[in-house]
C-alpha cells in the first residue's frame, strides 16, 4: 500500500520513554486516511541520586533516541520528519559554545522545597497566578531557576541558554537552539495573556531573561536531523518539526472529540491532567482559588486544567510489593482491587504526603489512621482505596471546572496509558455519573505524529487531525452505574478533603 507520509514520535514519560513510527495510509474503501502506529523502541527513564540531589540521565535519553533512529532505518520505515514530546517544567542549561552545564535536575529534587511559599510571600499569589496562569505546583520552572538563585548557582552566571527538555534533547540531535510554545507556557515565567516572556518578573528575582528564546508554535518546521547524526545512525536527513512539545498537550491533541463543541479530557498516566480546550486563558482570582493551571496547546488553544497524582500512587506501591518479593503484574493488582470491598477507605491524591518516592503504602495508611478510616491492609485494599480516590477525586475537579467555565459536559474522554486500567476507567464513570470515553492509549505519541503531519501538508488543522485519530483508533465506552451508591461515597470523599 502507497504510504502518504512517514513519521517518527519520540515520547518520553517521567517513568519510561518509547519511539513509535506513523504511517499516513490511503483507506481505498471508505476513501479516509488512516494512521498506523507501530512501537519501534521502549526504554525505561529513571532518576538518578548523586550528592544529595536527583538529575535526569539526560545523556542515556539521548542514547536511546538514537537508537531508535537506527532502528527505524534499519527496519525500512524511512521516516520524513520526528518530533519529541516529554514531561514539563524541567530544562538544561547551556554555555555560549553550546555545552551542556551538567545534568538537569529532576522535578522532584528536593532543592524546590520551601520555594512556592517564599516567592508566594515575595512576589504575592495574585500576581503569580494572574502573570503565569499555573497551579502553584514546587516543581514549577520559576521555583528551580530560583533555588539555583538561591544557592548561588555558578551555572546561572556562565549560562547563555535555556533549553526545556525538549528541546535540549531536539539541539543534541539538529544543532538548532528553539523554544517551543506549549513547553514555555509550563515554566511559570510566561505571561499567558500577553503572550511574552515575564521578564520584568525575572529581573525581580534575579533570573537572567537572556536565557530565554522567543517560543515557537506547534506544527512549525525548525531544522533537520544534522550530518554527524545521520552519518553516526547511517540514517537519512529528517526534518525536525516543533510539535506539542509538553506530552499533556501532544496527549489533548490526539483526543478524538467531534465537533466544536467544548469537551472535558483526562490525560491518564504517572499524573493525571483534567481539562478542556479554551480559546483564552482563565487567569481570574476564582480560577487561581480552585488551583487550575492554563497551559498553551495546540492549534493557538489553551488548556484549562488540574493536576493530579495519579498512578504514581499506585506505581510507587508496587515497586514496594516486587522490592517485597510479590511481584505482581499491574493486571493482577487490578484483579484483587476488583475484588476487595468498596468505598472502604479514601485519601486525597493530591496530600503532599503523596508526592515524594519510597514509603507510599505506609504513608497510604498513616493518611487512613489519621483520618480515622479503616485502615487498608491487604495488596487489593490498597488498591481499591487508590482507584477509588482517583475517580472520585476527577469528580471534584470535574465539577469545578464546569463552575469556572460555565459549561457542562456530557462525558469525559480519557486518553493514556492509564485507560488499560479498565477498573479505574469504570470507576470513573460511576464516580462521575456520566459516559467516559478511552482511547487511543498511546495518545501523546500519536498528538506528536498529528503535529508533524500538519507541518508536512498532510493534516490541514486540528480538527482535521483529530479525525484522523477517531478514524484509525478504536473508542471504548463506558456506562455509569450504581449512581447512589457513588452520591454517598462522593459525601464522605469531600468531607477529607475539602479545599
Amino acid at each position: 500500500m502507497t504510504k502518504l507520509a512517514t513519521v517518527l514520535a519520540f515520547d518520553l514519560g517521567a517513568s519510561s520513554g518509547r519511539a513509535l513510527i506513523g504511517e499516513l495510509l490511503p483507506d481505498e474503501a471508505s476513501g479516509r486516511k488512516q494512521l498506523k502506529v507501530t512501537e519501534i523502541h521502549r526504554f525505561p527513564n529513571e532518576p538518578i541520586a548523586v550528592r544529595g540531589h536527583l538529575h535526569w540521565d539526560i545523556l542515556r535519553l539521548l542514547q536511546e533516541l538514537k537508537t531508535a533512529i537506527r532502528k527505524a532505518f534499519q527496519e525500512g520505515f524511512a521516516p520524513q520528519a520526528f518530533g519529541i514530546d516529554t514531561w514539563g517544567v524541567d530544562f538544561g542549561l547551556l554555555d555560549a559554545s553550546g555545552e551542556l552545564l551538567g545534568n538537569p535536575y529532576h522535578y522532584r529534587d528536593s532543592q524546590t522545597e520551601g520555594i512556592v511559599e517564599e516567592l508566594s510571600e515575595l512576589i504575592g499569589k495574585d500576581r503569580l497566578y494572574e502573570q503565569g496562569g499555573l497551579q502553584f505546583m514546587p516543581f514549577n520552572t520559576i521555583n528551580q531557576l530560583y533555588a539555583m538563585k538561591k544557592a548561588n548557582s555558578p551555572k546561572l552566571d556562565v549560562a547563555s541558554t535555556l533549553l526545556l527538555t525538549p528541546d535540549l534533547l531536539a539541539y543534541f540531535l539538529t544543532g538548532e537552539k528553539v523554544c517551543e510554545f506549549t513547553m514555555a507556557t509550563t515554566t511559570q515565567l510566561y505571561h499567558p495573556k500577553e503572550q511574552q516572556w515575564n521578564t520584568a518578573l525575572m529581573d525581580q528575582l534575579g533570573i537572567p531573561s537572556q536565557l530565554f528564546m522567543e517560543p515557537i508554535h506547534p506544527g512549525t518546521i525548525f531544522g533537520t536531523l544534522s550530518p554527524d547524526i545521520c552519518a553516526e545512525l547511517d540514517a537519512s536527513p529528517m526534518a525536525a518539526v516543533a510539535v506539542g512539545t509538553h506530552d499533556t498537550e501532544s496527549a489533548v491533541a490526539a483526543v478524538p472529540a467531534k465537533g466544536d463543541l467544548p469537551f472535558a479530557y483526562l490525560v491518564c498516566g504517572t499524573w493525571s491532567l483534567l481539562g478542556t480546550e479554551l480559546e483564552h486563558p482563565i487567569v481570574t482570582p476564582e480560577a487561581q482559588a480552585l488551583d487550575f493551571s492554563n497551559e498553551g496547546g495546540v492549534g493557538g488553544t489553551y488548556q484549562l486544567l488540574k493536576n493530579i497524582m495519579g498512578l504514581w500512587i499506585l506505581q510507587e506501591c508496587k515497586r514496594e510489593w516486587d522490592e517485597q518479593g510479590s511481584k505482581l503484574s499491574f493486571a493482577e493488582i487490578v484483579v484483587q482491587a476488583q475484588s476487595a470491598e468498596p468505598f472502604r477507605s479514601f485519601i486525597h491524591p493530591d496530600d503532599p504526603s503523596f508526592y515524594a518516592p519510597s514509603g507510599m503504602i505506609g504513608r497510604i495508611k498513616a493518611y487512613c489512621r489519621q483520618t480515622s478510616q479503616p485502615v487498608p491492609e491487604s495488596v487489593g485494599e490498597i488498591a481499591r482505596c487508590i482507584l477509588e480516590s482517583l475517580a472520585l477525586r476527577y469528580r471534584h475537579a470535574l465539577t469545578q471546572m464546569e463552575e469556572l467555565t460555565e459549561q457542562s459536559f456530557s462525558g469525559l474522554h480519557m486518553v493514556g496509558g492509564g485507560i488499560q486500567n479498565k477498573l479505574l476507567c469504570q470507576l470513573t464513570a460511576n464516580a462521575i455519573g456520566r459516559f467516559v470515553w478511552t482511547g487511543p492509549v498511546e495518545a501523546s505519541a500519536i498528538g506528536n505524529m498529528l503535529m508533524q503531519l500538519v507541518a508536512l501538508g498532510e493534516c490541514a488543522n486540528l480538527q482535521e487531525s483529530r479525525e484522523l485519530v477517531a478514524a484509525s483508533f478504536p473508542i471504548e465506552e463506558y456506562a455509569p452505574e450504581h449512581s447512589e451508591a457513588w452520591n454517598i461515597a462522593y459525601k464522605a470523599f469531600e468531607s477529607l478533603t475539602m479545599e
